[in-house]
């Protein structure tokens, strides 16, 4: 992966039933398609990290609606 500048927006973090690495891993998984090691690489973090929290964030956000 490049080193290419990858925004995110705030709205991403306004969900306070879940925590910003959460929101984060969620939001880059979802809509940058991003691999959970690139999204590791990414915040300096590892793969299993990542998908711990994306797996969280899905089932909260499962629940919510």
């Amino acid at each position: 992966m490049s080193n290419k500048l990858i925004s995110i927006p705030v709205q991403v973090l306004q969900d306070r039933s879940i925590s910003v690495l959460e929101a984060i891993s969620y939001y880059l998984k979802e809509t940058k398609n991003l691999t959970y090691h690139q999204i590791a690489l990414l915040l300096n973090r590892n793969d299993r990290t990542i998908w711990t929290c994306y797996q969280r964030a899905k089932k909260k956000k499962e629940v919510k609606t």
